[in-house]
């Protein structure tokens, strides 16, 4: 690229909202800006922000882009599609008027929680594939007193009938007479997963709900809202799907 092609280094921190131009010529100075896995020197450092890889302090600063990255909190009983013949509630209703989006995976009608909405297919297609798929984490209500060995055995895999299946981690959060808490993280992206690795271990599930995808909470969005992705949350997702 020479002196005259692309953007200011600045201008485009200050675009993406990191600091005002001033400021980030102080962020500069003080070399805490990579392009490429280098630090920046020189102020008048030039950048295709559409190629290169800016990051700040070690985050990734994701480029301005024309796209949409939502997080929705989808309620129980709402599909994961657009439309549907029957008539029943799908993602639609959620999504703004005149936005044009699809949903990245998918939850089954009866699971709840957080389901990411875009209309950046690279990104979408990176987020499914199997090579770049993301922790997921889930909390469910399954019936019957969860032991500490079940957990174990979640942890250290079962199969199922398409296969083995192991959870990365598992946490039993709360017990009562006759119900448990657990919490589930696992990176496949498998069918129905957590419902049958649960029934597979003797505790159906009763209620589920997926909490988080990678860097990306839940938090306080109650159900049937929707909010954009931090430029944090959606330039750490590039990273980790190698975008």
């Amino acid at each position: 690229m020479s002196d005259t092609e692309g953007i200011r280094l600045q201008k485009v921190l200050s675009q993406a909202g990191v600091a005002s131009r001033r400021a980030a010529e102080d962020l500069i100075f003080r070399g805490r800006v990579e392009v490429n896995g280098e630090v920046v020197s020189e102020q008048g450092r030039r950048v295709d922000p559409s190629v290169d890889v800016i990051r700040v302090d070690g985050v990734r600063v994701p480029p301005q882009r024309q796209t949409r990255y939502l997080v929705l909190n989808k309620p129980r009983g709402v599909l994961s599609a657009m439309e549907d013949p029957h008539g029943r509630r799908t993602l639609a209703e959620f999504i703004p008027d005149g936005v044009r989006l699809f949903h990245v995976g998918r939850l089954d009608a009866e699971t709840e929680g957080l389901l990411l909405l875009t209309n950046d297919g690279d990104f979408a297609q990176r987020m499914t594939h199997p090579s770049y798929e993301v922790t997921k984490t889930y909390l469910a209500e399954v019936s019957g007193v969860m032991t500490a060995a079940t957990i174990k055995r979640l942890q250290k895999g079962i199969v199922l009938e398409d296969g083995p299946i192991r959870a990365d981690r598992a946490q039993l959060v709360q017990q009562a007479a006759d119900r448990s808490l657990v919490r589930i993280e696992l990176h496949s992206g498998r069918n129905r997963i957590v419902r049958r690795m649960l029934d597979a271990v003797g505790h159906p599930v009763r209620k589920l709900s997926r909490t988080a995808i990678g860097p990306v909470q839940l938090g306080k969005l109650r159900s049937g809202e929707v909010r954009e992705l931090t430029r944090d949350e959606l330039g750490a997702l590039l990273d980790l799907v190698g975008l």
